[in-house]
């Protein structure tokens, strides 16, 4: 009762493949800002993707269908309860524990190792960032492992063929919209698919740059800090993104120009808004903020390659959290990836604001047609998971589990109460600190950015 062999060749995205239906790509002006045209409705089918990268043949055989009765059916059950027992496995806060003590006794050798590296700054400041690129990757890809091994998250990637072979090639500024809980992650994630997740920049609040692990890596990894307030950041950020013009390591500077995540009451403050500068409402984005983009533009100029514009949306509805993901569970991403060469995007700042709240136009445009149709524009497309993001936690588990192990059955062994309390009160920290860091990414406790007064809120 075996299925029949089906044999599907993916190594090119270009043309007719099994695993997408061909369908002409739209010319690059259709779907540039300037068009300003609303995308053709698509048919309700999704489309397979293409699998890219690591080119392989792979033969595929067609699942028959058991009665639930036979053995062939209580083999599926068996699965199926296996499964089941993985993903309480994953559940467990004793596993949730061990990422997070991997991640935070990793995260400060991390941060002591490129405390060190200050030393080189003054002797070779090349070598020093390319050293910090590698550290900074130790600390970053332990949350993409959890995205994209532990949960099994796959994003996949609706673009332009003819665009895809310069992703991970050149400088970009990746433009990313900010309604989901997880969307900064697959960000990290998009970056990491392309190899340059060690290099990669954003804009992220100065306040940040204090907190342990991740703040103190970007501290010396050269990211960009800002306060929120014009007047303050206009000198500072154009300066720290002037320092990147020489950055030896490829990177994308990934940034949200709504500012906050979405949420309805901050909507509803951004259209009262839009209102009365006379712009177009937007129905699944906040209006933009364009300041802080048009000086990203101008300070990179011909040191980025391009802009590129990244919509998100999740299938049937999900709503993705990050306790989701350390609770094992598999999200289905789907991700419209723009390539616009940086030469259309203007250099005069309120040409390059007009032109960011058009671009925001055409992502509200194809958000509302994956609503409709549940797919986007051009061919999808999965680049294949790299396995570095995996081998270094396997590395950083296998170094500081053992040692910590030993260290706790000596201390329940020794049959003291203090020595006991202690642990317990350690162990209660512990569930304190991953809460915590779990409620930060939560939307409903994020910034108040955007729910103060409308006039404060939206002054460019």
């Amino acid at each position: 009762m075996g299925g029949r062999d089906v044999s599907q060749d993916h190594c090119s995205p270009e043309g007719p493949t099994p695993w997408a239906e061909p369908r002409p790509s739209p010319a690059p002006a259709d779907r540039s800002p300037e068009s300003g045209g609303r995308p053709r409705a698509r048919p309700p089918s999704r489309r397979r993707p293409v699998h890219v990268r690591g080119c392989r043949r792979q033969t595929l055989r067609a699942r028959p269908c058991f009665p639930p009765g036979g053995p062939a059916g209580r083999g599926c059950s068996e699965g199926a309860s296996a499964m089941d027992l993985v993903g309480l496995l994953k559940s467990q806060f004793l596993c949730h524990l061990v990422f997070c003590y991997v991640f935070i006794a990793s995260g400060l050798i991390v941060n002591t190792l490129q405390l060190l590296t200050l030393l080189l700054w003054p002797i070779d400041k090349q070598l020093f960032r390319r050293l910090n690129c590698r550290l900074s990757y130790c600390v970053s890809s332990q949350l993409v492992m959890l995205l994209e091994w532990w949960s099994g998250t796959e994003c996949v990637i609706y673009t332009d063929p003819r665009a895809y072979p310069a992703f991970g090639k050149e400088n970009a500024i990746v433009v990313l919209n900010h309604k989901f809980e997880i969307d900064f992650l697959c960000g990290w994630s998009l970056a990491e698919r392309f190899g340059v997740l060690g290099g990669s920049k954003v804009l992220a609040k100065k306040e940040l740059a204090y907190v342990p692990i991740i703040g103190w890596m970007w501290y010396f990894t050269e990211m960009v800090f800002c306060t929120r307030k014009w007047e303050q950041d206009r000198k500072t950020v154009s300066q720290s993104l002037l320092h990147l013009r020489d950055y030896p390591e490829k990177y994308f500077f990934l940034i949200h120009c709504e500012g906050t995540r979405f949420t309805e009451k901050k909507h509803q403050i951004s259209m009262q808004v839009a209102q009365a500068k006379g712009l177009p409402g937007l129905k699944h984005h906040l209006l933009p903020r364009t300041k802080g983009f048009a000086v990203t533009v101008r300070s990179l100029r011909n040191v980025v390659s391009a802009v590129y514009d990244c919509t998100l949306n999740f299938r049937n509805n999900e709503n993705p959290t990050l306790l989701g993901v350390l609770n094992g569970k598999k999200y289905h991403a789907d991700m419209y990836v723009r390539r616009i060469p940086l030469e259309q995007v203007p250099e005069d700042e309120d040409q390059c604001s007009a032109w960011l709240h058009r671009l925001y136009q055409e992502k509200d445009a194809f958000q509302e047609e994956y609503y409709q149709t549940g797919t986007f524009p051009e061919t999808p497309m999965v680049p294949r998971r790299r396995p570095w993001t995996l081998l270094n936690w396997l590395f950083w588990a296998s170094l500081l589990l053992y040692p910590f192990v030993r260290f706790l059955v000596s201390m329940v062994s020794s049959g003291s109460s203090l020595t006991l309390a202690g642990f317990v009160l350690v162990f209660f920290v512990a569930s304190m600190g991953v809460r915590w860091m779990i409620g930060v990414t939560e939307i409903d406790k994020g910034s108040a950015y955007g729910n103060m007064d409308s006039k404060q809120k939206q002054e460019d």
